[in-house]
């Protein structure tokens, strides 16, 4: 009988946290841990919930994700996305665990025009982006890429939480109401990815002993501009909106943020796909099962 892994999962609350916590495979033991439990800001209540729980593996899916409140607070930024997984490898040097880190596409520039392979040089262009690389590198430095996985992913949504789809279902409600026009940015280039298929390679690259630094990202390509039709169109058919508002592309010049963005951020999953013997999905395929599970609007 092969043993119970048990997996430590950090952002219990968050979206990315609850799908993880609705798909635990057979043979994991996960224990679910949220800010009241762990203030991942702390690296010595990081150190003590290793010393306590003793898990096989940190799945450390919590994170600082304000991109552009973190220009604005830096060291909250970097104590969260790089003091964490710091003191998380730290502590797991010691008792013999791994760490799964998820990091983002924001580590890259965006300036190649080609997708991004899990072995390239990073050159995030804010402080969400190089808190997050410095969180791999430093997770890396001291537990070794043969214990530590960076899962780097893009665009993250799903059917609960802040994010760009649920903002746009909302928006598209109101804009259709009022009439108005929906501005979207068309020239920056991902790739959304839905927080089950995510949860999915987390656990597989857990449970296969999966270490080195990885991509994973739903397949296909997409403006924010492709994302937001695709929302109104795809949520119209699910019943979620009466009718989706027009949606205009606009530059990213017309929509000032404070962090830069990176105008190309597709990820190379190629060989992630076969570590994890899990096929590609498209986006489009992933946000309509998204979609289905928003409750619909009372009206």
């Amino acid at each position: 009988m092969s043993r119970v892994l048990r997996v430590l999962v950090t952002g219990r609350d968050g979206q990315l946290g609850r799908a993880l916590l609705e798909a635990v495979p057979e043979g994991v033991e996960a224990i679910g841990s949220g800010r009241a439990e762990l203030d991942l800001a702390d690296p010595e209540a990081c150190r003590r919930a290793v010393a306590l729980h003793r898990p096989d593996w940190v799945l450390n899916a919590g994170a600082y994700t304000a991109v552009d409140r973190s220009e604005s607070e830096p060291e909250q930024a970097r104590a969260v996305n790089a003091g964490a997984p710091a003191a998380f490898a730290e502590a797991l040097a010691e008792s013999g665990g791994r760490l799964l880190q998820v990091s983002t596409d924001f580590v890259f520039d965006g300036s190649q025009g080609h997708p991004y392979a899990p072995d390239q040089p990073l050159a995030p262009l804010g402080v969400y982006g190089g808190s997050k690389a410095e969180g791999e590198r430093l997770a890396i430095e001291h537990l070794g890429a043969d214990r530590t996985c960076v899962l780097r992913t893009s665009w993250v949504y799903g059917p609960v939480g802040a994010n760009f789809c649920l903002t746009m279902l909302r928006l598209h409600r109101l804009r259709a109401e009022a009439g108005q026009p929906l501005g979207v940015v068309a020239d920056q280039v991902g790739c959304p990815t839905a927080t089950a298929g995510l949860a999915a390679a987390c656990w597989a690259a857990i449970t296969r002993g999966v270490t080195g630094r990885h991509h994973w990202s739903d397949a296909g390509a997409a403006s924010w501009y492709d994302f937001a039709m695709a929302i109104g169109e795809l949520g119209a058919a699910a019943g979620l909106l009466q009718r989706p508002a027009e949606v205009v592309p606009i530059a990213t010049s017309d929509y000032p943020t404070p962090a830069r963005r990176p105008a190309y951020s597709l990820l190379d999953c190629r060989t992630t796909r076969t570590a994890l013997d899990l096929p590609p999905r498209h986006w489009r395929a992933a946000l309509a099962d998204v979609l289905a599970r928003v409750p619909v609007p009372a009206t």
